[in-house]
């Protein structure tokens, strides 16, 4: 009897301390540290390099990776069969809110904040690590939830000068492949990893806690699997740093 005294203490120590180390995992997953946005083109030969860099990012549950093919290069020769325009213009929005005038591909934003080139790995974790100094970038609470049909986004309150931003809910197809048929990647197949498909505004955030229901329907379509929420200052036409955001598989 002594023998069980003595040990089951320790037991309970132990399945105490593997209960937090749980919860702050849980945590820390739920906390991205970085929104990754990936400028790419099917027709542009530096690609490929920087699609797969994106693809590695997307399996760190702490980075919120996405693809977002334009289509300024379709004249080249091979139709982008990912581009939106509208991925066009909010390249150029950041460039303008940056006031650098540097658009290209492959190029990267992180946390809406600085740009680098999209291959650059290293570059790319020096510039989350740097736009997170600023104290606000990405320091709001962002959870989501499938139920009922529904997509369930709340988002916290916001701290120190934090207190306002617009609530985005991305439909992301999480890998598709495309055998390019023409142009600089002609008889290529490249995998492109959580592509954006469309965009919906679900509302605007203030800075103290909220919560928004988004059907399903509005968001589902042919290969979209999962969802991105973001929550970024300023507007679509003139975004600023991002200040939090979630990912979530649909089913």
């Amino acid at each position: 009897m002594v023998g069980v005294t003595e040990h089951r203490p320790q037991r309970w120590v132990t399945a105490a301390a593997a209960c937090l180390l749980l919860a702050l995992t849980t945590r820390a997953l739920a906390d991205p540290r970085a929104v990754v946005e990936l400028f790419t083109s099917q027709g542009c030969s530096s690609c490929p390099a920087a699609d797969k860099v994106l693809g590695d990012l997307a399996k760190d549950p702490s980075i919120i990776a996405l693809s977002l093919p334009i289509d300024y290069w379709d004249y080249l020769g091979w139709k982008d069969t990912l581009a939106d325009s509208r991925f066009s213009a909010r390249q150029r929005a950041y460039s303008r809110m940056r006031g650098d005038r540097e658009v290209y591909t492959p190029q990267v934003v992180v946390n809406g904040a600085m740009h680098v080139l999209g291959s650059d790995l290293a570059g790319i974790e020096a510039a989350a690590l740097r736009t997170r100094s600023d104290g606000e970038v990405m320091s709001v609470p962002v959870t989501v939830r499938q139920s009922d049909r529904q997509l369930n986004v709340s988002v916290a309150a916001g701290h120190g000068r934090t207190g306002h931003g617009e609530v985005w809910v991305c439909a992301v197809a999480r890998a598709v492949p495309i055998l390019i048929g023409r142009g600089e990647n002609r008889g290529r197949e490249v995998t492109y990893h959580n592509v954006v498909r469309s965009w919906l505004k679900v509302g605007d955030w203030t800075g103290t806690p909220g919560t928004w229901s988004v059907p399903l329907e509005n968001i589902k379509a042919a290969g979209v699997d999962a969802a991105v929420v973001y929550v970024q200052d300023g507007s679509r036409d003139n975004p600023g740093p991002m200040l939090g955001a979630a990912f979530t598989t649909l089913h």
